[in-house]
């Protein structure tokens, strides 16, 4: 529960419609706004920041994954935030401080350059240094908690329908994500990046606003129900109370599925990260050119949007277990075609397989928190997953690269996908819904 005081410009109560579907929309756009924190929206500015800093490709991919890992170390504790003090005001530290690092990221040449001259040192390590504090405020106001508690806030809102308006809201950020980088690429040649990175500031700033005014913590405090129902019968709502228990996170991390579907997620961002890290290397080593390894990600787009809008819809009515093992089926299909990519099943299991993980992720990352666990401790419980999938992608790349670099093939990554994948079809045959 918030321990802040309440300022409510916007009553949700008088609403003439439930107010979920405010939160819906908020929340969506929140998870969108956050694209310039994600690996899709900083991967545009790669190569023109670097040469600007002078820093190596290696150099600056360094910094990123650094800062990334801090970000995950730390992110646990923005979950404990929003159990303590609501989406609001969480969100709203998060969107302005995501605006002012945007600020500083475009200030990023000059500040290098003014450290240096008082430093009396030309050298890599201060823009380095300086990138890898940048990247750990992106990736920890944006990725993380600006996503988490955007999510987290529709989640709470809803239950019974908590499928079908997660649909709406996976639809609407699958096709903004994707087109993200053509629109990013076109401000930056239009403005330049240090001034794409401020349109990008102002633009969260204003968010903000709407932010304060719009953003609401949990249905309850305004005298509402999830999915929509008046709070005028409290026998009611204090059976909706006792059906679930509320886990704890320390409860949450005792039951086997808090780590089956965690570390599924979590492979999930793994490979899909190092395979877009690296699309074009690991093609190239099977002796495809470019173009067919940048073609795989339309077709699997359109397999994880239909996947995610189908299974949506009927996750209020079938069993998460049946996802998982889904989403098993896809890991292992992507496997199998990532190891034998010159095939004639290599190119199509590696594209459905991508497809069916990214689809399923889609679901099981927003639906199964909080209905395994309950919403009191939901912040913490995402919080530490949130945490998982952050390590997981910042690990990726150079985990890909090393083996590459070591024997020549990527073919180990896919070895040792597989066998974390069967071990996770075992260990999840008693990964049951906690409730």
């Amino acid at each position: 529960m918030s321990k802040i005081p309440k300022f409510n410009l916007i009553d949700p109560s008088k609403s003439p419609f439930f107010y979920g579907y405010v939160i819906l929309l908020m929340g969506t756009i929140g998870v969108y706004c956050s694209i310039p924190g994600q690996t899709i929206g900083v991967s545009v500015f790669t190569d023109p920041v670097k040469d600007a800093l002078g820093l190596s490709r290696n150099q600056f991919s360094n910094a990123y994954m650094i800062g990334t890992i801090i970000s995950s170390q730390v992110i646990g504790r923005a979950g404990v935030w929003f159990d303590r003090y609501g989406a609001r005001y969480v969100a709203l530290g998060a969107t302005l401080t995501l605006a002012t690092t945007l600020l500083l990221c475009s200030l990023s040449v000059h500040m290098s350059e003014s450290i240096k001259h008082i430093l009396n040192q030309d050298t890599w390590i201060v823009p380095f240094v300086l990138m890898t504090c940048l990247f750990f405020l992106l990736r920890f106001a944006g990725q993380g908690v600006l996503t988490m508690t955007s999510r987290n806030m529709i989640m709470i809102w809803f239950d019974k329908n908590r499928g079908k308006v997660n649909m709406f809201s996976s639809v609407a950020l699958s096709f903004g994500f994707s087109s993200s980088p053509l629109w990013i690429n076109a401000i930056i040649e239009i403005d330049g990046w240090e001034n794409t990175w401020r349109i990008f500031a102002i633009g969260l700033l204003a968010f903000s606003v709407l932010v304060f005014l719009f953003y609401k913590n949990r249905p309850e405090e305004h005298g509402l129900l999830p999915d929509g129902a008046s709070e005028k019968n409290l026998e009611e709502q204090e059976k909706i109370k006792i059906a679930s228990k509320q886990f704890t996170l320390k409860e949450a991390k005792g039951t086997r599925a808090f780590w089956m579907y965690g570390l599924m997620l979590a492979f999930n961002s793994f490979f899909i990260t190092g395979l877009t890290f690296h699309v074009v290397s690991i093609f190239a080593s099977e002796g495809y050119p470019k173009a067919d390894a940048i073609s795989i990600f339309l077709p699997g787009s359109v397999v994880a949007v239909t996947i995610s809008t189908v299974f949506n819809w009927l996750s209020d009515s079938l069993p998460l277990k049946l996802y998982l093992y889904l989403m098993l089926l896809g890991g292992i299909l992507a496997a199998i075609g990532f190891l034998f990519l010159t095939s004639v099943i290599g190119i199509p299991f590696l594209i459905a397989g991508f497809g069916i993980m990214g689809g399923f992720f889609a679901v099981l990352n927003a639906i199964a928190w909080p209905r395994f666990y309950g919403r009191n401790h939901l912040g913490a419980i995402t919080g530490k997953i949130m945490s998982f999938l952050i390590l997981a992608s910042a690990l990726a790349p150079p985990i890909f690269s090393l083996c590459f670099s070591t024997f020549g093939s990527y073919s180990l990554v896919g070895y040792i996908g597989l066998a974390f994948l069967i071990f996770l079809v075992l260990g999840s045959l008693k990964a049951n819904n906690p409730q």
